[in-house]
């Protein structure tokens, strides 16, 4: 089962710019988590922030005991061997075929032999739908296959938490549906703890279990996906029917005189969005149920009961 991951109290600042301040959430073990949020407000940061490799001011990431903002560096490593990383690009060696771009963590951090490597390699390739392409060079494929190549890169080390960077980013809306319907069977097959960060709305409405959006410098709300797909907070609402009328401006968020007038003009709000919730993907045919679902209708359900006791 994939391993919680708490965050307390992030910030992180770039000179003067805050990027983001007092970020508080909880990604639940084994369960796919999407972040959502206009370009600019630091979601990248923000996965980097999780995985260690930015060091936030202020607050903790605690991953199996370990504080990715605060332990010492070689804590940090040994806890960021627990996690998996698809880049936003797929990140692959051009001068190097897809098997030996899948195999580059193995010989690189672990002592395995070829024969083993190739065995977990192969698995993976599998896994992501690429049998067949090991021996073409990231050149020679699309982009929908870069990314699952990079997928399976991530998957090698058997990582207990993965992190997607936009993974829908330069693919048309058909290979998006099959990535999507990938990311929820490797959840199913691994059981790994989520977490993706998207712009695209078919993602963020039918394959995450929690959703979260960051905007203003800080997280507006994180919870169950029904809470947020269903919400009246206007700048989620703004960002899930894609309208213009709302908190968030072509390059900034907008003043509050702007956002006063369009609440005035009711043509700006024609066509608002369907409360029906979207279905969630389920795994494909053959594969096992994903042992999150249980886990969460327990955990919201102990929550509801917490709440009216």
């Amino acid at each position: 089962m994939g391993i919680e991951v708490v965050v307390e109290g992030l910030t992180k600042s770039f000179g003067r710019q805050t990027v983001w301040r007092d970020v508080t959430l909880t990604l639940p073990p084994g369960e796919v988590s999407v972040m959502l949020g206009p370009s600019g407000t630091g979601k990248t940061v923000f996965l980097k922030s999780i995985i260690g490799l930015i060091r936030p001011e202020r607050g903790r990431v605690l991953v199996d005991g370990v504080d990715m903002v605060g332990s010492p560096e070689r804590d940090v490593y040994r806890a960021r061997k627990l996690f998996g990383l698809m880049f936003q690009d797929g990140a692959l060696f051009g001068s190097m075929h897809l098997f030996d771009n899948i195999a580059f963590p193995l010989r690189e951090h672990t002592r395995k032999t070829e024969q083993e490597i190739r065995r977990i390699v192969m698995e993976r390739i599998d896994m992501v739908g690429l049998l067949g392409s090991e021996a073409k060079f990231p050149g020679e494929i699309s982009g929908g296959m870069r990314k699952r190549a990079g997928l399976a890169r991530a998957l090698v080390l058997d990582p207990q938490i993965i992190l997607c960077d936009e993974p829908d980013s330069g693919l048309d809306p058909v290979r998006t549906a099959y990535l999507s319907q990938l990311l929820i069977d490797l959840n199913a097959q691994i059981d790994a703890t989520m977490l993706i960060v998207t712009h695209n709305l078919d993602i963020a409405a039918t394959v995450p279990d929690n959703m979260g959006m960051l905007f203003r410098g800080g997280l507006v709300a994180f919870g169950p996906r029904e809470e947020l797909l269903t919400s009246q907070e206007p700048v989620v609402e703004q960002f899930l029917s894609g309208r213009r009328a709302g908190p968030i401006g072509m390059s900034e968020e907008k003043d509050e005189a702007v956002i006063a007038r369009e609440q005035l003009d009711r043509t700006t709000v024609l066509g608002v969005r369907s409360r029906n919730v979207p279905q969630q993907l389920e795994p494909s045919p053959g594969l096992p149920a994903r042992a999150a679902v249980q886990r969460r209708r327990q955990r919201l359900l102990e929550l509801r009961d917490g709440a009216t006791s």
